[in-house]
């Protein structure tokens, strides 16, 4: 089960994140999200980490700074790219050139997923805020959806150490994606419950 801790802020959180057993790190470039986290500085914690961590870059129609060379440049400087708005196929497309990409969908999305040239989809709880809720959504949504893809799908929205146990026996993802279920306050993990729900997982 491959376990990713999103919405990191500082590197404590992010050490801890790796030392609990996460395999993979999300830093939100979404300026208007409570996580947010400019990517200079969400590059200095990608820097300081150990090897064998998937650090990804997840942000939000963000059409125009891809465009930008400098930009660019800079989210090379992740593993995974994570489109997380409204992105178009062709926006899928265009990124997937230099990054693989998950693309986040709603998990009661209308979208045909063989439309998306991706290397994986995340399914989360339909929202206007773009994810971080904290809400669960019907699960059986996602069994749905993964038999309409033969990518895989990551299972986000509403997890905590709490459920993410039953949420994997229901829909047997291809991974977890956790940022509110393991915090303290909006951007600061709860260093106890990011280890719990690590444990859970690695417990299926």
């Amino acid at each position: 089960m491959r376990i990713k801790i999103c919405g990191l802020t500082n590197l404590d959180d992010a050490l801890a994140a790796v030392d609990a057993g996460a395999d993979a790190l999300g830093f939100i470039l979404y300026e208007k999200s409570k996580r947010f986290i400019p990517i200079e500085r969400a590059l200095e914690i990608v820097e300081a980490l150990p090897p064998f961590v998937t650090t990804v870059a997840v942000t939000v129609d963000a059409v125009r700074e891809f465009t930008n060379l400098g930009y660019r440049k800079q989210l090379k400087q992740f593993n995974v790219a994570q489109l997380h708005g409204r992105e178009s196929a062709a926006h899928c497309r265009a990124v997937s050139k230099y990054l693989p990409v998950i693309k986040a969908l709603p998990a009661d999305t209308r979208e045909n997923p063989a439309d998306y040239p991706v290397a994986a989809f995340l399914l989360d709880t339909p929202s206007p805020e773009h994810g971080g809720t904290g809400r669960t959504f019907d699960w059986d949504l996602a069994v749905a959806f993964k038999k309409r893809t033969d990518r895989p799908v990551i299972l986000s929205g509403g997890l905590t150490p709490e459920n993410v146990a039953e949420a994997i026996r229901v829909v047997q993802p291809y991974g977890v994606d956790v940022s509110s279920g393991v915090e303290a306050s909006p951007g600061r993990k709860d260093h106890a419950k990011l280890r719990d729900f690590i444990r859970q997982c690695k417990s299926c």
